[in-house]
C-alpha cells in the first residue's frame, strides 16, 4: 500500500495505557504507523504525505476492537427467526451489508466467534480480499454444544447442526469437529459451556464436564487454534479456565474460586455487559417479561463487582458488544461496553480504552501487530471530536467520529448506506428496523404495527 497520511494537532491516546500526548503528530505510511511526534513531522517535511488531517482540538486513538460480535445473525428477534426464516445465501449478503455499518462505527476489527453456516470465515476472507468493506475479522465456525444445547435449549436438534451450533456427543466427535472447522479456516473454536434447561428454574447450568472441555482445548491447541467459551455461571468459568480456554465470554456470577482459576490459567475475560444492559434498559420495548429486567440488571451488578477484583488482580479484559441481535443492532452499540466497564466495574476511562484497543489484539491473534498507535503497528486509527477520557460515552455518538482509518486508508463515513427494506418472505419483523436503536423510545404507532406481525 502506497498511501500516506499525516495527522497533526490532536491529543493522542495510543492504546497502551500511557498518558495522552497533546498536539502530537502521527504519520501513517504503507498501512502502518510510520512514526509519531517530532520524528513524524521531520519525515513528513522531507517526504510529504499524500494526505493531511488536522485533528486540532480532537482525540486521535486506535480503532476499536469488538471481541464479541455475531455479524452473520442479521439482528433476529429470537432463535426461531434465526434458525428457521433465513437462507444461507441471503444471510451471506446481509452480513456483507452490515459489515460496513460496523466499520463506520469506529470498529476496525472484530472477533465473530460463532456463525451461521460458515459465513463468518467467508466474510472474513471477502473483507481481506477487498470484495466487501468491513472491519478486519477473526472468525469461528458453529459453536460446539452437547445434546443439552445452549441458550436455545430444545430448539437445538439432538444431532448435527442447528443455526450457529453443532452437537457433539463424545470425544471422537469433538476432535473430528474441531479438525473439520480448522480445515475450513476458523481462527477460534467456541464452546457453549452453559445452557438453559426448561425443566430447571434459574440461570444457565453447566452442560459440559471438565474432561470434555479439556479434550476440546487440547485438540484445538495442538493445531494452533484458540478456544473461546460461553460461561454464564461460576462453575463453568472455573472449569473452562482450568481446562485451558483462552477467552471466556460473560463469566457471570464468578466467585473467588473461579477467579483464582482464571488468574492461574492466564485466561482473558470479555464480560459482554452490553446485551444485558440493553435488555435491562429497553427490554419492555421488545416484549421481555417485566420481572426479567431486574434479573438482567442484577446479573450485571453481581458479576461486575467480581470483575472489578479481577481487573485489580491483573486479568486481561476485552470489550465485546454481542452485536447482531435485535436488541444490539449492528453499528449502534459497539462502544457501550466501555461505558459499562467504567460505570459498573469502576475502570478508569483509560483502562476501558485499552480493553477496547490494545487488549483486543489478543482476540485478533495479532498481539504486537494491532491495537496501538506505535511505530510499526497496523495503522487503524480514529479521530474523535472530544475527549473520551472526560466522557467515555462520546465514543457511542456517530457525530463525534470524524475519521475512521483502517490499515492506513481513510474510510468514507459520510456517504449514506442505503436503507434496506424487509423482503416479503420474512416471517418475523426485525426490531432493529424500529427506532429502538440508540435507545429511542418506540411510538404507540410502532407498537400497534408490531402487534400485528
Amino acid at each position: 500500500m502506497g498511501d500516506s497520511v499525516l495527522i497533526t494537532g490532536g491529543t493522542v491516546i495510543d492504546g497502551t495505557g500511557a498518558a495522552p500526548r497533546p498536539d502530537e503528530a502521527v504519520l501513517l505510511r504503507d498501512g502502518r504507523i510510520h512514526s509519531t511526534g517530532a520524528a513524524a513531522l521531520s519525515e513528513a517535511a522531507s517526504n510529504p504525505p499524500a494526505e493531511r488531517i488536522d485533528a486540532t482540538g480532537r482525540t486521535v486513538m486506535p480503532g476499536l476492537i469488538d471481541a464479541h460480535t455475531h455479524l452473520t445473525f442479521g439482528e433476529p428477534t429470537g432463535n426461531d427467526e434465526l434458525f428457521h426464516h433465513r437462507t444461507e445465501a441471503y444471510s451471506s449478503m446481509l452480513s456483507a451489508y452490515n459489515a460496513r455499518k460496523v466499520l463506520r462505527a469506529g470498529v476496525t476489527s472484530v472477533l465473530d466467534a460463532d456463525c451461521l453456516w460458515n459465513i463468518g470465515v467467508e466474510l472474513r476472507d471477502a473483507i481481506d480480499t477487498g470484495i466487501v468493506e468491513g472491519p478486519r475479522m477473526r472468525a469461528g465456525g458453529q459453536a460446539l454444544m452437547t445434546m443439552l444445547g445452549g441458550t436455545a435449549g430444545r430448539m437445538i436438534a439432538d444431532e448435527g447442526r442447528t443455526g450457529y451450533a453443532t452437537v457433539v456427543h463424545n470425544r471422537d466427535m469433538m476432535v473430528n469437529e474441531i479438525r473439520r472447522q480448522i480445515k475450513y479456516g476458523v481462527d477460534w473454536i467456541k464452546i457453549m459451556v452453559t445452557g438453559l434447561i426448561p425443566s430447571m428454574k434459574g440461570p444457565e447450568v453447566k452442560v459440559w464436564n471438565f474432561d470434555e472441555l479439556r479434550t476440546v482445548c487440547d485438540a484445538a491447541h495442538e493445531l494452533n487454534t484458540k478456544v473461546v467459551a460461553h460461561c454464564r455461571n461460576s462453575e463453568s468459568t472455573r472449569d473452562a479456565a482450568r481446562a485451558g480456554v483462552d477467552l471466556i465470554y460473560h463469566a457471570s456470577y464468578m466467585d473467588d474460586e473461579a477467579l483464582e482459576a482464571v488468574l492461574e490459567a492466564g485466561a482473558s475475560l470479555c464480560p459482554t455487559f452490553t446485551l444485558l444492559g440493553n435488555l435491562a434498559d429497553y427490554g419492555t420495548k421488545i416484549g421481555s417479561a417485566p420481572e426479567l429486567l431486574d434479573v438482567f440488571r442484577a446479573e450485571i451488578e453481581v458479576t461486575a463487582a467480581q470483575m472489578h477484583k479481577a481487573h485489580q488482580a491483573g486479568v486481561r479484559f476485552l470489550t465485546g458488544s454481542e452485536t447482531g441481535f435485535a436488541v444490539t443492532p449492528v453499528g449502534e452499540w459497539h462502544a457501550r461496553e466501555l461505558e459499562m466497564f467504567v460505570e459498573y466495574m469502576g475502570m478508569s476511562p483509560m483502562d476501558a480504552i485499552v480493553a477496547a484497543t490494545g487488549n483486543g489484539a489478543f482476540a485478533m491473534r495479532m498481539e504486537g501487530e494491532l491495537g496501538t498507535l506505535e511505530p510499526g503497528r497496523i495503522a487503524d486509527a480514529l479521530v474523535i471530536d472530544g475527549d473520551p477520557l472526560a466522557d467515555i460515552r462520546i465514543l457511542q455518538d456517530p457525530e463525534r467520529i470524524v475519521e475512521v482509518i483502517k490499515q492506513g486508508r481513510r474510510i468514507d463515513i459520510t456517504t449514506p448506506i442505503p436503507e434496506r427494506t424487509m423482503r416479503s418472505s420474512d416471517q418475523v419483523r426485525m426490531l432493529a428496523s424500529c427506532p429502538l436503536t440508540r435507545g429511542l423510545a418506540l411510538t404507540e404507532e410502532d407498537l400497534e404495527r408490531m402487534s400485528h406481525v
